[in-house]
């Protein structure tokens, strides 16, 4: 019994022993691939290259900023900070200083995009962001400019534009209004007001001898278009009971609206159409 017991405990100790190696190659290892961030502010981009690579590091220069303090060439910021922990081969973004702004900032609206881009390029500056503006004219126009004409004190060089764009451009948009109860003339009102134009037609359950005519709406020379006449045999059929798009839905100017006419409680006298 006492010599299983011995051969038990060696074989634990055994074991222990592996294991405290295993950790400690494990933890060799990991600290072998680790390198720290070495100190790059204030450096030149040459000197701040070749002293990343000597800790395993690679250098990423992601942007140039103007500076009062730092001179031209010089590391502006960096990161990860000084002093960081990182694996090896991480790279370090850095920002390059520029020296103290010395270009003027062009004016450019009123220019097209090519032109703009050009003269940005002439100047040794950068084009930054290009948006594009739904609006109505010439195309390719620059609306405005960010920074604006003969700023001073900006931080980079970049030149953001916002230029125009007239195939993006959408007729005004409107929530369909609910016409439903209105007689015609007050559903063609309310429709005209919102730019839609009617299409009329009778329920299906009007005597075959009955018919209704209701002709296009026609704007009138100042104001919303007019409502058109509407003419019924024997009856007065000029009251909303159904419409195509519902109340609520999304239309725009120059939207056909579909209404259903039905039959009138109170008999109407309607004049007939006319051209």
């Amino acid at each position: 019994m006492k010599r299983i017991f011995t051969l038990v405990l060696g074989a634990l100790a055994l074991v222990a022993v592996a294991l405290i190696s295993a950790f400690i190659a494990m933890r060799l290892a990991i600290h072998g691939r680790e390198a720290v961030v070495p100190n790059l502010s204030g450096l030149t981009v040459a000197d701040a290259n070749s002293l990343a690579s000597r800790q395993g590091l690679t250098l990423n220069l992601e942007n140039r900023f103007y500076s009062a303090d730092v001179p031209a060439g010089r590391i502006l910021s960096q990161d990860p900070a000084a002093g960081s922990r990182v694996r090896r081969e991480w790279p370090v973004r850095i920002t390059e200083s520029l020296g103290g702004q010395r270009v003027e900032i062009p004016d450019l609206t009123g220019q097209t995009e090519r032109a703009a881009t050009i003269g940005i390029r002439r100047l040794s500056l950068e084009l930054g962001a290009v948006a594009h503006f739904a609006i109505a004219g010439d195309p390719d126009v620059v609306l405005t400019q960010t920074p604006p004409a003969n700023a001073s004190g900006v931080d980079g060089p970049r030149v953001s534009l916002l230029v125009s764009d007239p195939a993006s451009a959408q007729p005004n948009a409107y929530a369909m209004p609910s016409l439903v109860g209105l007689s015609y003339s007050a559903a063609n009102v309310r429709a005209a007001s919102a730019g839609l134009h009617l299409a009329a037609a009778t329920e299906s359950a009007l005597p075959a001898t009955t018919t209704a005519a209701v002709p296009s709406a026609r704007p009138a020379q100042n104001g919303p278009p007019a409502a058109a006449p509407f003419a019924a045999t024997g009856h007065s059929y000029g009251i909303v009971t159904a419409q195509s798009p519902q109340a609520g839905r999304r239309v725009v100017q120059g939207d056909v609206v579909h209404v259903t006419l039905g039959h009138s409680a109170t008999p109407v006298v309607v004049p007939a159409a006319t051209q």
